[in-house]
């Protein structure tokens, strides 16, 4: 297969994976108005392993994993969807949308930052520069736009938010590595099982303490509910899975988590054709700052990977 071929499929996976995760924060804040976070994360989680599980017991996508392969990534599933989901989750219930997007943006400098620890992935001058611009348009959008935002009123919601982006940022270096072994389904059955069991069981077993089985099916008899968790179930948590399990096959972690910017864009637009924002001129400076930094951050990629050859074989 060609390399650049297979450099373009990556890049659009991320990008593709950017636009999912940018309407994502409308959705959550549908459901956690309308249900408990716990129980969110229940519904969302069997609604996508269901998903992901139908094609792999019927064949039509090959599973390769033993035993001993679900210890391996197990972990990884600790930070998504988990604790990724988990935190921002709650983080939405006191913040908005938006700040949901802007606050993800912080992911590619917890990124950079660890896999250059962990991975030992060098960067250039001009990619750390790139991506200091990329975030900078983010926050500038953040402060022109509701600098008022950061009191304590919402503080928590952004503070859960910030940890949701750790947690992602962790979840994309330690996918590096398992992703030159496993494949994308692979991988998404596994972390989706493992979030599916874990909140499935953490919200019956709260309703069971308190008395209240009823509240867990309720939120169904709400269409937008459904509609938003078929969303958050099988495109958000299960496409974003596989794709960026792809992206990160095929590029390093610090490269694709910077797509997560583009994700504060989405944000930004989708709360203007949905909830009818209003968009001004820093929106579009800013718009332009991170789309800069991000076509920065990835331009060495672009230059050196017709004499790099991935770190594995392009077909398994």
């Amino acid at each position: 297969m060609n390399t650049t071929r297979v450099h373009a499929s990556a890049y659009l996976a991320a990008i593709t994976y950017a636009v999912f995760i940018g309407f994502s924060f409308l959705f959550v804040k549908v459901t956690v108005a309308a249900a408990h976070p716990l129980d969110v994360l229940a519904h969302r989680f069997t609604i996508g392993f269901i998903a992901v599980a139908i094609p792999c017991l019927f064949g039509w996508v090959r599973i390769r994993i033993k035993l001993r392969d679900l210890w391996r990534i197990a972990p990884l599933a600790l930070f998504s969807p988990v604790l990724f989901f988990f935190f921002q989750t709650y983080g939405m219930i006191n913040a908005s949308s938006s700040e949901g997007g802007i606050i993800l943006a912080t992911v590619p400098i917890f990124t950079l930052l660890l896999a250059s620890f962990f991975l030992k992935e060098r960067t250039s001058l001009i990619q750390k520069l790139s991506l200091i611009l990329s975030v900078a348009g983010v926050v500038f959008i953040f402060v022109m736009n509701d600098g008022s935002g950061l009191n304590a009123a919402n503080m928590k919601g952004l503070l859960l938010l910030l940890l949701s982006a750790v947690s992602f940022a962790g979840y994309s270096v330690l996918t590096r590595p398992l992703a030159q072994k496993y494949a994308p389904m692979e991988i998404t059955l596994v972390t989706t099982g493992i979030g599916f069991i874990g909140f499935l069981a953490v919200s019956l077993i709260r309703h069971a303490a308190e008395g209240t089985l009823q509240p867990f099916f309720q939120p169904f008899a709400e269409p937008s509910y459904v509609l938003a968790l078929f969303y958050l179930g099988v495109v958000s948590s299960v496409g974003t899975t596989l794709l960026s399990s792809f992206a990160l096959s095929r590029l390093e972690a610090s490269k694709v988590s910077v797509f997560s910017n583009l994700s504060t864009l989405i944000s930004i637009m989708a709360g203007a054709l949905i909830l009818k924002e209003q968009i001004t001129v820093y929106h579009v400076l800013g718009a332009i700052m991170i789309i800069v930094g991000v076509l920065g951050t990835n331009k060495k990629q672009q230059l050196r990977h017709q004499t790099n050859r991935p770190m594995r074989e392009i077909e398994r």
